[in-house]
Order: structure tokens, then sequence, then C-alpha cells
């Protein structure tokens, strides 16, 4: 996806949960040129060992294909209902 940074700076925290969430890259760009990036902080890592050198790529195997994206699946559960104990009188909170 790419996105003018100016309309990138209105939906900088849905962009980031949504890189986080569906590991999808946004391009940031300035008149039509990509500036920079948001990426996953799996695609991050794999990117800096690839810059240290850490990482061979002619001894990689076949890559896979990637998971069609456009249409983004369901979140992963951050939290959950958990029902608490007996009920408690007003005024003893939890």
């Amino acid at each position: 996806m790419e996105k003018p940074v100016t309309e990138a700076r209105k939906e900088f925290a849905d962009l980031v949960n949504r890189v986080a969430y569906t590991g999808e890259r946004v391009a940031l760009t300035r008149r039509g040129k990509i500036m920079a990036a948001l990426v996953s902080a799996e695609d991050l890592e794999l990117l800096e060992s690839l810059r240290a050198g850490r990482l061979d790529l002619s001894q990689a195997g076949p890559v896979a294909q990637p998971a069609d994206r456009s249409q983004p699946g369901p979140l992963r559960i951050a939290a959950e209902y958990r029902p608490g104990g007996p009920p408690r009188p007003p005024g003893f909170g939890r």
C-alpha cells in the first residue's frame, strides 16, 4: 500500500496497527516518490540481519508464496473476557 506522508500523519496509529497485526507494508510517499516505509518488526529484523551479513540468501531454499492479504483476516485477540468470582457487596472494588 502507498500512502502520501500528509495522509499517513493523520492516520498514523491506524497504519501502525495495520502493519503490526496484518504484516502489510506501507510505503510513505511525497510527490509520488517513495520516501520511507512502515514494516512489521519481523520484516525489520530480517532487513537488519541482511545488512549485518548474518543472513546469506544464496543458501536459502525456495521462497514460499505470501498469503493473499487483499482481504485482511481477523485480528489476533489481545485479551479475553474472564468472568470474575461471586458478586461482591457495593464498595468493595476488584
